[in-house]
């Protein structure tokens, strides 16, 4: 008892139930904002410095292309050298390293509670500026996202916050981290609530935002305020080309998905190719971008000079059709190999290629179109990663922010929702969430905050399910519910499983009783005292989807089949298992753990045509449900032992004659309509 009551005490000092602090995360969220916004600086110079010490031997940290190198052949081993590298810190410091930088922290979001541990968020910026600094084909958008994560997250570590207050401070220092790389602060904040959050809440909103601006002011102090990727004044003719546009949403949209599939592929690769050490997979992806490199130099680096010569119309189409094929190649190898490195420079740079080429080509055989080849270009730019990454609205607004081209607006829109469609029709996962889909564990991107949406049926579910035989009497069921057996008693309802495994139907505490009533002896078997066509659930869906089918049908538990053999059972689900989800739910929002500094310093209206009456059953048919209401009802006091007839809108399963329901109705021409059946017996 003492131990109980102690154990009680220690739990309600670490677990004081609090709302989420908007005011305290807001102003932690300003010194995330600061944080990404000298990070993004640091990492940006960075990879300058090795960029200029692996390809012009000398000691600088001005940020310079790679392209006007003159070492010759041996530029080839320069990416190899900084795959070996790679593979080593991925090896022997963190294997968080790897990858472009949002699918990692979408992890830590993911399984970790938005925990990341502090060495990542030193080693993941040095990897990508060696990666990126020795010829790497990415930016240093998708590292510092992870970067500015992972500081985020430091500090919700170090001051005492709940795993909800944690995330947002994680995805403020993500969403900072690309605001101030990119000059963009509502596509920071738009990235965190996209790929992190997956929730659009004003106490997610304000922080991200004060985040994201923070750290563009940041930026502009110590980059300048100049434009990423400025663009000349094009004539968008938006009317007269929307056929073009919808035509190359379209390509754009085929594109994200053969690049999706294609990286997965590749990814697949690596992960089998077993007789090579896994630290030099990047090397073995390096090797091929060096010898691509050797003969087209523009594909090292971010390349963010290209782009703006791509948006700009500044190479012919059989260059722009080169620089495409070989950058997409580089890329996709590279990050099948496990290297460090981001995505979203080089994406716009091969979507910019894909619609300038596009113009290119319709202007050739259709020389009357007279399509602006900037113009397409600028509305294609984000329309691959809108469509790959399933952040529409993320990389439509980028586009915009980063050329300063408003005029665009409406092309830019139509090209990547057009692009996003094609997507979600034929890639079953982003190039974000195709790893956890991998792993049976794929994130919904839906803007959702219902932890029943975001739960699976197995998360939740009961394995050890206790199960009868459809062969045993009515009399032996009932005596092992009598008889205290945990096992059995602990459910109202138990599936009839047969020898070989296989779910023959459900039979419930209710059914054994009525079923004894009708045959006092008790030899009626189960399977005929129970139903032989139970509704079911199935591991891989949502506990939302499992409950709504509980609702629908009136009933408080369901067994759990593969839905693969759908008379396999694999588990059980009932309401206190749902209750169960919703508390680990509360948990994460409400429980505020130590901290850092206290570790160590502690070493329904219906109006007057209608009503609501309780009672029990008399009589229930299709058509209509009879009941006999109580005489103690606080709903509908006066009606003490009389009887009720209600008309019922459609059929409800689930309820016989003696089962105790509460009944939303209204008056209609002199009838009761029944507008909601509820069973108030406290069946699992």
């Amino acid at each position: 008892m003492n131990a109980t009551l102690e154990w009680g005490k220690e739990a309600s000092r670490h677990e004081v139930p609090d709302g989420f602090r908007l005011g305290t995360i807001s102003l932690l969220a300003v010194l995330v904002g600061v944080i990404a916004g000298v990070v993004a600086f640091l990492l940006y110079h960075f990879i300058g410095f090795f960029t200029n010490l692996a390809f012009y031997h000398v000691v600088s940290f001005a940020f310079r292309s790679p392209v006007d190198n003159h070492l010759g052949p041996w530029v080839i081993l320069v990416p190899v050298i900084g795959g070996l590298l790679v593979g080593l810190m991925a090896k022997y410091g963190s294997p968080k390293i790897k990858g472009h930088g949002i699918p990692e922290a979408m992890e830590a979001v993911l399984t970790s509670k938005s925990r990341i541990e502090a060495k990542v968020a030193l080693l993941k910026p040095i990897s990508a500026a060696i990666a990126i600094g020795t010829g790497g084909p990415f930016g240093a958008e998708g590292p510092i996202i992870q970067t500015g994560g992972a500081f985020g997250s430091l500090v919700g570590q170090v001051v005492s916050t709940t795993a909800s207050e944690r995330k947002v401070l994680l995805a403020c220092g993500a969403g900072a981290g690309l605001a101030a790389m990119f000059n963009a602060p509502l596509t920071g904040a738009l990235l965190a609530i996209e790929l992190l959050l997956f929730e659009f809440q004003a106490r997610s909103f304000i922080p991200l935002m004060l985040a994201s601006t923070v750290a563009v002011a940041v930026r502009l102090q110590l980059f300048g305020d100049e434009t990423m990727f400025p663009v000349g004044a094009f004539e968008y003719n938006f009317i007269h080309g929307i056929p073009f546009y919808l035509l190359l949403g379209v390509v754009c949209g085929f594109a994200a998905v053969g690049f999706g599939a294609t990286l997965k592929w590749l990814e697949e690769f690596f992960d089998h190719m077993r007789k090579v050490p896994v630290l030099l997979h990047p090397a073995i992806g390096a090797l091929g971008l060096g010898i691509t490199g050797y003969f087209l130099p523009r594909v090292f680096g971010p390349g963010y000079g290209t782009i703006v010569d791509v948006l700009n119309t500044r190479f012919a189409l059989a260059a722009v059709v080169l620089l495409l094929v070989c950058k997409a190649a580089v890329v996709l190898i590279s990050l099948g190999s496990g290297t460090s490195g981001g995505t979203l420079a080089p994406m716009f740079m091969i979507s910019a290629a894909i619609g300038s080429a596009f113009a290119m080509a319709v202007n050739y055989f259709l020389p009357g179109a007279h399509l602006s080849v900037g113009a397409y270009a600028v509305a294609a730019m984000g329309a691959l990663l809108c469509a790959s990454a399933r952040a529409t609205f993320t990389f439509m607004v980028c586009a915009m922010e980063t050329t300063h081209d408003f005029h665009a607006v409406a092309p830019i829109i139509l090209v990547c929702v057009v692009a996003d469609a094609i997507a979600v029709r034929y890639m079953p996962h982003s190039i974000m969430t195709e790893k956890f889909a991998r792993m049976g564990r794929a994130p919904r991107q839906e803007f959702e905050s219902n932890a029943l949406k975001q739960l699976r049926v197995e998360d939740v579910m009961v394995r050890d399910v206790a199960t009868v035989d459809p062969r045993e009497t009515i009399h032996a069921a009932a005596e092992r519910f009598a008889n205290g057996d945990l096992k059995f008693s602990r459910h109202h309802a138990l599936p009839i499983v047969d020898s070989g495994g296989r779910l023959q139907g459900i039979v419930t505490q209710g059914d054994l009783l009525r079923a004894l009533q009708a045959d006092p002896s008790g030899e009626m078997t189960v399977l005929d005292a129970g139903t032989s066509s139970p509704v079911v659930a199935f591991p891989d869906e949502r506990v939302f989807d499992a409950v709504t089918r509980m609702l629908e049908n009136n009933i408080g538990r369901l067994p759990v089949v593969d839905r693969a053999d759908p008379q396999k059972l694999v588990g059980y689900i009932n309401r206190a298992n749902v209750m169960g989800s919703w508390r680990g739910h509360l948990h994460e929002e409400l429980v505020r753990e130590d901290g850092w500094f206290r570790n160590l310093a502690a070493s329904g209206n219906f109006g007057d045509a209608g009503g609501v009456v309780t009672g029990r059953v008399l009589a229930i048919s299709q058509e209509e449900i009879r009941i006999i209401a109580d005489s103690q009802s606080k709903t509908e006091p006066g009606t003490g032992g009389s009887s009720e007839s209600f008309v019922l809108l459609a059929p409800v399963r689930g309820v016989t004659p003696g089962d105790e329901v509460q009944i939303e109705y209204r008056s209609e021409q002199g009838h009761k309509i029944a507008l909601r059946v509820a069973e108030l017996s406290h069946r699992q």
